[in-house]
């Protein structure tokens, strides 16, 4: 059983906790929060032993052996350090960092502490992921890719009111791409590989983010083309086509469903199996596993997933001028 603490007291938060504790593997024994009253609240809801408001002091403490950070984007290097450098194994809620130049120091800080640190995706990790991963070739050389995740944000409605949430703010590192469209181009880099050229078509807002895009993806014999908006909506399904057929998804994360057709005779099947309705728990698995068993293999592939699709949100905001603050 891995003791863990959590950083952050929001939905996502309460998500991953209720994920660890079914997945068997972990157990709660802390949470932080900026105030002492949203501190206790969370504690006392999720029966964690200790509860604080100051990040060096949980980090000092010998009963956490690894946490779990979903503050804004934008302190998750920060924070990861402190933990780190406390020899804390670190799970960081995607977008892992801002920047490469961030991920690899905290890479580097976590080798010399003897510990992982882990970007929290959810959807690589489900068994219908890893179906599609292997199931792959039955579509013949690829052709083309549409990934699409397009969802309207009832945030956006607080910024066209004169507000400024932190999924909108470069001061906290938001934007589209890195809170939506990580999901769908982590499809592409776990499927595909790394692309050979990248271009990103931003709808910028007012505070200088991304509000949706377009990023194409160029690979050898192929395009796929991700969509993204927290500022519309879409029902459109995820599509990969083949010579020899295509793959339907009915979502980027968690991949609920995957239906084959096959080009010629145009009969289908449902590739698919029932997933857990808390889906983060497929996650929960893999770390623990790459934790409790040292798994240096699988946490290298992790870790490579994450430099690539880090370099291509990076590359992606450089072509549209997206500054995050912490960059200015």
């Amino acid at each position: 059983m891995i003791n863990f603490a959590t950083v952050g007291s929001g939905w996502i938060t309460d998500s991953f906790i209720q994920a660890a504790q079914l997945s068997g593997k972990f157990q709660l024994v802390g949470v932080h929060s900026r105030t002492e009253e949203k501190a206790k609240q969370m504690a006392d809801k999720h029966q964690a032993a200790h509860y604080y408001t100051n990040l060096e002091e949980m980090a000092k403490s010998e009963e956490i052996q690894a946490v779990y950070i979903a503050s804004p984007n934008s302190l998750h290097f920060e924070q990861a350090l402190i933990f780190l450098k406390n020899k804390k194994h670190v799970i960081c809620e995607k977008p892992i960092f801002s920047n490469t130049a961030e991920l690899e120091m905290a890479y580097k800080t976590a080798e010399e502490n003897g510990v992982y640190l882990l970007e929290a995706i959810r959807n690589i990790h489900t068994p219908n992921f890893h179906i599609l991963k292997e199931k792959l070739a039955m579509a013949g050389p690829l052709r083309s890719a549409m990934l699409p995740y397009i969802s309207y944000s009832s945030r956006y409605d607080l910024l066209l009111q004169g507000e400024e949430p932190n999924i909108f703010s470069a001061a906290y590192s938001g934007g589209a791409l890195v809170d939506l469209g990580v999901y769908p181009l982590y499809l592409a880099v776990c499927l595909f590989g790394e692309p050979k050229k990248v271009t990103y078509h931003a709808v910028l807002l007012r505070t200088g983010v991304d509000g949706s895009g377009t990023l194409v993806l160029e690979y050898e014999g192929f395009v796929c083309t991700i969509l993204c908006s927290k500022i519309s909506h879409s029902e459109l399904l995820c599509e990969i086509h083949g010579e020899k057929g295509s793959f339907l998804l009915e979502d980027a994360a968690p991949i609920s469903e995957i239906k084959f057709i096959d080009s010629h005779s145009k009969d289908s099947q449902i590739l698919s199996v029932d997933q857990e309705e808390q889906n983060m728990i497929y996650e929960c698995l893999s770390f623990a596993n790459v934790i409790e068993s040292k798994n240096d293999e699988e946490y290298n592939l992790l870790k490579n997933w994450s430099q690539i699709v880090l370099r291509i949100t990076e590359e992606a905001r450089k072509q549209n001028n997206i500054i995050f603050s912490i960059e200015k």
